[in-house]
């Protein structure tokens, strides 16, 4: 039975298994169909759509056209499709059109969540926010064409500087414990305990991502979970920085276990994936148990291993080296690098085409990263 969660202060009521339908491009109206009907019976009432791709936003469109009413959807200002391939931009001629194009194509006349698309950065943060990409997305919601403004980003800075947007009902945030843990995770138990959120400086907890969890509870924001599983990274024995695989179920847990997180978006594939985050709900509590595959995780510390804390900055080259670490690491487990990830790797202004190999970064990083190889192997995987 699916259990559902208040969405901040909006009144609305979400499922704590949402469905990402960024996974959906590539498939036909039928297949895309059958996977949203499953999540329908299921219980999933919540939908993210950042992918611009004409043919997914249309087979959303005729798979929720009979059950729009029972669906919670979130679709996002900036991205769009350009020549072939999903682009996101600030640019208003480009911005407009493909929010139009959003609307007609999911056949629907107002939207729960306008989302601003992706925002990492601080400085374009800053101009969204003091310019008429802003005015435009506020313009909407005052015509009844979107009933709330979110925004999406990976940064922690970012969200940060969001809690304080009075307008900003919503965070879509990337959450999982690689991304969460700094070091040891020898204490990975206390994690579980409500109460140790209340000091920001929580051991093994990035004091940013802590403070902005409290914040946000604080604060009555509510987080949505994206990258729960770390890109399928947590899923894997070899892929995983712990060195151990974590189910599904157990990546869910770990998620809504976090303050002010309302419900984690799942890109699943097929019905057997979104099974298996669906299962979360009938789990038992040794199921759900993260905490102890991770503290008997054959790598209990983080050495070697890039926990993208940003202490390697700043790059002489003025790479974000954190954020291009994150990248690699999300796209190189999979067969062909995703065409979303390589596109946000490419909007980056400077990127590991641009390391001088000076090895600065690796004399401030606490936990010996080879970064300069990373950047390599990055250059190679994104070329």
């Amino acid at each position: 039975m699916m259990k559902y969660r208040h969405l901040g202060k909006t009144g609305l009521k979400v499922s704590e298994i949402g469905f990402g339908a960024e996974w959906l491009q590539g498939k036909t109206l039928e297949e895309s169909k059958e996977l949203i009907d499953y999540c329908h019976s299921g219980g999933v009432n919540f939908l993210d759509c950042w992918m611009s791709e004409p043919n997914v936003r249309s087979n959303i469109g005729i798979a929720i056209k009979d059950t729009r009413e029972d669906w919670i959807i979130q679709g996002h200002f900036g991205s769009t499709w350009q020549d072939g391939q999903y682009v996101r931009t600030r640019e208003m001629d480009k911005v407009i059109p493909a929010f139009e194009d959003f609307m007609e194509r999911l056949q629907i006349d107002y939207l729960d969540f306008g989302m601003i698309h992706y925002v990492d950065e601080v400085e374009d943060f800053e101009d969204i926010m003091n310019g008429e990409f802003i005015e435009y997305v506020r313009q909407q919601k005052e015509d009844g064409v979107i009933n709330h403004i979110g925004i999406s980003t990976h940064s922690p800075t970012v969200a940060l500087l969001a809690t304080e947007v009075e307008d900003i009902d919503l965070i879509m945030f990337s959450i999982n414990p690689a991304f969460d843990m700094l070091a040891s995770i020898n204490d990975i138990a206390v994690y579980v305990e409500d109460n140790t959120y209340k000091d920001k400086e929580l051991e093994g907890l990035a004091p940013e991502r802590a403070e902005l969890y409290q914040i946000c509870k604080d604060k009555d924001i509510p987080l949505v979970v994206m990258k729960g599983y770390a890109g399928g990274r947590l899923l894997s024995d070899e892929d995983s920085p712990f060195g151990v695989a974590l189910t599904p179920v157990q990546c869910i847990e770990y998620c809504l276990s976090r303050p002010a997180v309302a419900s984690i978006m799942v890109g699943a594939n097929d019905i057997k994936e979104m099974s298996e985050a669906i299962a979360y709900e009938t789990a038992k509590y040794d199921e759900k148990d993260y905490a102890s595959v991770l503290v008997n995780a054959p790598k209990n510390s983080y050495e070697g291993q890039c926990t993208y804390c940003g202490h390697c900055a700043p790059c002489t080259s003025n790479i974000n080296i954190a954020i291009v670490n994150k990248f690699y690491d999300l796209a190189r487990h999979h067969d062909e690098v995703p065409e979303s990830i390589r596109a946000h790797y490419n909007d980056l202004m400077f990127n590991a085409s641009d390391c001088i190999e000076c090895g600065n970064c690796e004399e401030r990083c606490p936990f010996n990263v080879r970064i300069v190889e990373i950047m390599e192997k990055a250059k190679d995987l994104f070329q």
